[in-house]
């Protein structure tokens, strides 16, 4: 007899607690093997295909295409060592294992299965639902596929390879043996996230005493924090209220970006990659005191060195590849602005290494992937690094780890046709470097007035870490690098 396995939505890191289904890639009744992708997400991040770690047949599918699931909702249920019906694929069910492989997410690699895995008791049809509401237990399925609404939103996510022993009519799942959720001795606390129970752990809050704003009652980060800030300021929050989080907005069917407000108002909804850049912005702007200076390079010479460059063959020379390598030489001398705030600590953090974020306009919003160990790598790697990432971002595949964990983000506006910006820090960096368009104009060269090659430079720069010379004097060695690229012979 087959094993109905459940596929939750696994867990994809740095802080994301949801996704939102962009695209089904199977169907009820679909052969899966192991690993096979099996629905496309977008999360804060970027937009990522999700491998189901089991083989067999899905039994259902839950949330439409334009929903948005919390981390540890139910994606899909497969049925493991059942044979498909005739015509429904070449692959064989039973062949494809009832072990699972343990992958969380393309590209985000393996971890291995658990030591002890409960078997799945296949459950009798529930009078009134169809077979497939039956074997997953969940009430509302038509056909094997259910409406988000109706599934139970599970108190803990299941291990990407954890085989889940469900009860019919329980509305909590049971993982290796241990309850959803939080367990106290009068139930399990509605949370999903162990970065929300960690949050919790560390900082000795109950909880109980919270109230999510999530779907049914969910505790998110954002209730955590809330009641953290809330304690801090000697307020006590009310369990009996809802606290403030991500406002709950009913995703878009997939036809529909937007909704109509009143009268001449079409209203957007913050969420996605879209609400991630507008929390990031806000926040850098709400904590940090950020200050900015500006320098007018005259760039003919390094327009020059490049054009020589691409002259001599071998791989092209990107302009911005030219750029960071100018900025990696220039942190090695300023390293001050090399770092970030730990606020709570009151410390500055420096670092030892370069992952040089760029700002990348794409069809779904703004990006910054990250350039990792930038300052190790020479104009030709970083003209391919920069090259994949920004290909990558505009399909949608960027994975959370490359676009975090960034030290320094060199923003290159220029392309936009503008001459000059106060870029905003990408949060928690310490500072970015703005370059604008290179135009002609005219310059006096070796005393005479000439028409050159002029550009813009700006520096945004925390000002917790250093003060207006640190950061003038990365900002006026920038643009002798950029005045005479000769400069830099002395740090290669």
């Amino acid at each position: 007899m087959a094993q109905v396995l459940e596929f939750k939505l696994p867990d994809l890191g740095e802080g994301l607690t949801e996704a939102e289904i962009v695209r089904w890639l199977v169907e009820v009744g679909d052969v899966v093997a192991i690993d096979q992708p099996v629905v496309e997400v977008e999360t804060a991040k970027a937009m990522v295909e999700v491998p189901c770690p089991y083989g067999g047949v899905v039994t259902a599918r839950f949330g439409e295409e334009g929903t948005e699931l919390p981390v540890g909702a139910p994606l899909i249920t497969v049925a493991v060592g059942e044979r498909p019906a005739a015509g429904a694929g070449d692959t064989e069910a039973g062949d494809t294992g009832s072990q699972g492989s343990g992958n969380v997410l393309v590209g985000y690699g393996t971890s291995e299965a658990p030591a002890r895995r409960r078997r799945v008791r296949q459950e009798r049809p529930v009078s009134g639902t169809s077979a497939a509401a039956g074997q997953t237990g969940v009430p509302g399925s038509v056909n094997g596929r259910t409406d988000v609404a109706a599934a139970p939103v599970h108190a803990q996510a299941a291990g990407p390879a954890t085989t889940v022993d469900r009860q019919a009519g329980d509305a909590a799942t049971t993982v290796n043996g241990q309850g959803g959720g939080l367990a106290t001795d009068d139930g399990p606390v509605p949370v999903i996230s162990p970065l929300v129970r960690r949050l919790a752990r560390q900082n000795g809050l109950n909880l109980r005493e919270l109230t999510g704003s999530g779907p049914n009652g969910l505790i998110l980060r954002a209730d955590v924090e809330y009641a953290l800030r809330a304690a801090e300021q000697g307020v006590t929050a009310s369990p009996a209220e809802p606290q403030p989080g991500p406002p709950q907005v009913s995703a878009p069917s997939p036809s529909v970006a937007s909704s109509a407000g009143a009268p001449g108002e079409i209203r957007t909804p913050l969420k996605g990659i879209r609400g991630a850049v507008a929390d990031k912005l806000a926040r850098s702007r709400r904590e940090i005191p950020d200050a900015t200076c500006w320098v007018d390079a005259d760039a003919t010479e390094l327009m020059r060195a490049r054009t020589a460059m691409n002259a001599a063959g071998g791989p092209k020379i990107s302009l911005l590849a030219l750029l960071a390598r100018i900025c990696t030489a220039a942190l090695a001398r300023f390293p001050e602005l090399n770092s970030t705030v730990d606020a709570q600590a009151r410390e500055i953090i420096r670092f030892d290494h370069v992952h040089l974020g760029f700002a990348a306009q794409t069809e779904r919003g703004l990006v910054v992937p990250v350039v990792r160990d930038a300052h190790v790598r020479d104009a030709e790697s970083l003209t391919a690094e920069f090259a994949r990432l920004t290909e990558a971002g505009r399909a949608g595949t960027l994975t959370p780890a490359e676009l975090t964990g960034g030290t320094f983000t060199l923003n290159n506006y220029g392309v936009f046709g503008v001459d000059g910006s106060t870029p905003i820090i990408n949060h928690p960096e310490a500072a970015m470097l703005g370059v604008g368009r290179i135009v002609p104009k005219p310059w006096v060269h070796e005393g005479e007035l000439a028409v050159r090659q002029v550009v813009q430079l700006s520096l945004t720069f925390d000002h917790r870490v250093c003060d207006g010379g640190v950061a003038g004097g990365f900002l006026r060695y920038v643009a002798d690098c950029v005045e005479q690229p000769a400069v830099l012979l002395r740090t290669l």
